[in-house]
């Protein structure tokens, strides 16, 4: 399978190529969102908005990097069979390389994303990994690698027994070719239930993690979102903290080197947000950006994320 290029015109994809392909191991679900406007009406019909879209926090990285200018993404994920063809077809859309596993037994994951159509657009998920957390250590090769500059993992590996023992793996692969690894915790929920501990010691060898201001207090404990910034770099060497509506911080050795400053937009679906920065902060680095720039650059791509519905970009735009 091959990917395609949909960069804006006259982006320079020789100098981009140049600087290495992204790696994005994670999953690939299908978002059913629902859109409605104040509570849920318990035991009874709430009036919503409801579209089918491709989603899963890996694949929407994957896909802000690609929009966002990196010439040469991949993704390694694991899908069911009834929706694997349609997100591959999602996928070399919006410029990624799909690398999908097709599991024998379990059907794609799927989430139900409750989007409050308020001011905030705030969402909840419900959850059903399916395939999405049954990559395994038989689905790795060192030979992914080939190519690549940066490998970029979904926390939500971290979630399971099979996908656990694959981070394990390809964080080996990785550290034998020199290829630096950026992780993005995922979800404060399944955070908690795994435990901060664990998720630490698993997380050994990562050099940049992409935590959110709800994920960085649970991993550290301290509710001053800079504070828990810094505390992490001294456990990751570059810690960049999401803070939604408050932009995001830079923390190396135990403290703060820059306060970036959000991007004004209106807000229609929140999902995907964290993903956006992500994907367009880690284009950004590829490019050769400074890590304050290029958290610049994903503050920009979540005031996009956050005016659409779902959490890919516009497609060939």
């Amino acid at each position: 399978m091959s990917g395609t290029d949909h960069g804006a015109a006259g982006r320079d994809t020789e100098a981009e190529a140049l600087a290495g392909a992204l790696l994005v191991v994670g999953d690939v679900v299908t978002d059913v969102v629902a859109r409605h406007r104040g509570p849920l009406a318990a035991g009874t019909d709430t009036a919503a908005a409801i579209r089918t879209v491709p989603g899963g926090a890996g694949a929407n990285v994957a896909c802000w990097a690609a929009h966002r200018g990196c010439a040469d993404v991949r993704l390694l994920g694991r899908v069911g069979a009834e929706a694997a063809a349609w997100h591959e077809r999602e996928l070399a859309a919006c410029g990624v390389r799909p690398l999908l596993v097709v599991d024998p037994e379990a059907p794609t994951g799927t989430v139900i994303c409750l989007v409050d159509t308020g001011a905030s657009a705030e969402r909840t998920f419900l959850t059903d990994s399916g395939a999405s957390l049954r990559l395994e250590p038989d689905d790795w090769s060192p030979a992914l690698l080939d190519g690549v500059a940066r490998l970029h993992l979904s926390g939500y590996l971290f979630f399971s027994e099979p996908s656990r023992a694959l981070v394990s793996v390809a964080l080996e692969s990785a550290r034998a070719r020199g290829v630096p690894v950026s992780l993005d915790p995922a979800s404060a929920g399944f955070l908690t239930e795994l435990g901060v501990d664990r998720f630490l010691e698993l997380a050994e060898g990562v050099d940049v993690l992409l935590p959110s201001r709800d994920e960085a207090y649970l991993l550290t404990g301290l509710p001053d979102p800079a504070d828990a910034a810094a505390k992490l770099s001294r456990h990751v060497p570059l810690v960049v903290a999401k803070q939604g509506v408050d932009g995001a911080l830079v923390a190396r050795s135990g403290t703060v080197r820059a306060r970036v400053p959000a991007v004004p937009a209106t807000p229609r679906d929140t999902t995907g947000a964290g993903d956006a920065f992500t994907g367009a902060f880690l284009a950004a680095l590829l490019a050769g950006a400074e890590a304050e720039e290029a958290a610049a650059e994903g503050c920009g791509a979540g005031a996009m994320a956050v005016e659409r519905i779902g959490g890919r970009p516009p497609v060939g735009a």
